[in-house]
């Protein structure tokens, strides 16, 4: 049976019939958000104290922290920077399915490295590592958080392997956040930890070559610096279940506030950078020191079609303001190499070389199978359901 249209029609005339509710409240809370920007933007020793007796009142609270430069601020890119080599990673998977015949993971990550202005030739870098069996299992690949974690891991290792030996500035990035997470669907502790103590290593010795690191988060969904604003609205610890359960600015994201379709104020021109921000979290206990993650919005968009992105960075590189710079305008100028779709030219390179197609899994699937049969191991067949998918003329759901 097809879609039931009828059905369909009917709730989105539902979610048409509330438009007008909706968009009430959103303009409300993006005024207030407007006025709190403008009331606070320089008052950043009382934004770092609410911060602080928010974080005494719940430590898993996550927001933006406020540095040294006016949550306002608007940065231009760079006139001139130094000459570069740039790297970018990404990753991307086949997981194990308990319907093929073989179980097997493979996490596949794509690494170019390019020196602009040079005349050379980028180099393509291509890792692919085979999970069979219990080794699923083991290394936590069970679930779509623990291949999503390994492949973070991969893609940053992939990154430091790369950049060893090489001279002058070097400037890499991966497509994400910096920040690694343990998804609700990780139920391996002590895998997580090892996964983050080893993720941690590999961006110390990054740290130690003088590797600008950064992660780029296109078309972000969250609101830390929103969250800050709205820490300015309650009374704490008092009304710390308030800002769960009912935050003042609901409808009003960083995106928003950083220039996507905001038409109350521009706070980004084109090329400009905002301020930079500590990032507040639970997982700052592992990123210590120098290693203490921050981010900045970045409107990599156009006259007329803003498009803020977040950019992840450890502090080292928010401590040396050239390196600073210098991923400021390395991220402009690659994203205007893809012209009217705004994003860095070289993660958009490292995604299409690491990108697992689904007849190449079919390919591993009948190498594992033959393999397995020439060693008198036994193979089991896939699933009936399968089969039935996999019949002329049935569409897969």
């Amino acid at each position: 049976m097809p879609i039931n249209y009828q059905e369909i029609y009917t709730q989105i005339k539902q979610v048409g019939q509330g438009a007008k509710e909706r968009r009430k409240k959103k303009e409300e809370a993006q005024e207030l958000a407007k006025g709190l920007l403008d009331t606070y933007s320089s008052r950043l020793d009382f934004l770092r104290s609410k911060v602080d007796s928010a974080k005494a009142a719940d430590a898993n609270i996550r927001c933006a922290v406020p540095l040294d430069e006016e949550l306002a601020s608007s940065y231009p890119t760079p006139d001139s920077v130094s000459q570069a080599t740039l790297i970018a990673a990404d990753g991307s998977q086949a997981i194990a399915d308990r319907h093929s015949p073989v179980q097997f993971c493979v996490i596949n990550v794509g690494a170019i490295t390019m020196k602009p202005n040079s005349g050379e030739t980028p180099t393509v870098e291509v890792e692919s590592e085979l999970f069979f069996g219990d080794a699923i299992e083991e290394n936590g690949l069970t679930t779509d958080g623990g291949v999503a974690l390994r492949r973070d891991l991969a893609e940053r290792s992939v990154i430091e392997k790369l950049s060893k030996g090489l001279k002058g500035s070097v400037v890499s990035f991966t497509d994400g956040t910096l920040e690694i997470f343990r998804a609700k669907d990780i139920d391996n502790a002590s895998m997580y930890r090892n996964t983050v103590e080893k993720y941690i290593s590999v961006l110390s010795r990054l740290q130690g070559r003088g590797i600008i690191s950064a992660g780029y988060i296109d078309k972000p969904s969250s609101s830390l610096v929103v969250k800050l604003l709205e820490l300015t609205q309650i009374t704490i610890p008092e009304e710390m279940e308030k800002l769960r359960n009912a935050p003042p600015l609901k409808y009003v994201t960083d995106r928003w506030l950083f220039g996507y379709g905001n038409k109350l104020f521009q706070l980004l021109p084109p090329g400009h950078r905002s301020a930079v921000f500590k990032i507040q979290s639970s997982s700052e206990k592992s990123y210590k020191g120098v290693l203490e993650l921050h981010f900045f919005y970045l409107n990599v968009g156009t006259e007329g079609h803003p498009w803020p992105v977040r950019v992840e960075i450890p502090r080292w590189v928010v401590d040396d303001k050239k390196q600073l710079d210098l991923l400021h305008a390395v991220l402009v100028e690659q994203c205007r190499m893809m012209g009217s779709k705004p994003y860095p030219y070289l993660l958009h390179r490292a995604h299409e070389t690491a990108v697992v197609k689904n007849e190449e899994k079919y390919q591993i699937e009948q190498m594992l199978q033959q393999e397995l049969r020439r060693n008198n191991e036994d193979v089991d067949e896939g699933s009936n359901k399968q089969s039935a998918k996999d019949l002329k003329g049935r569409t897969k759901r």
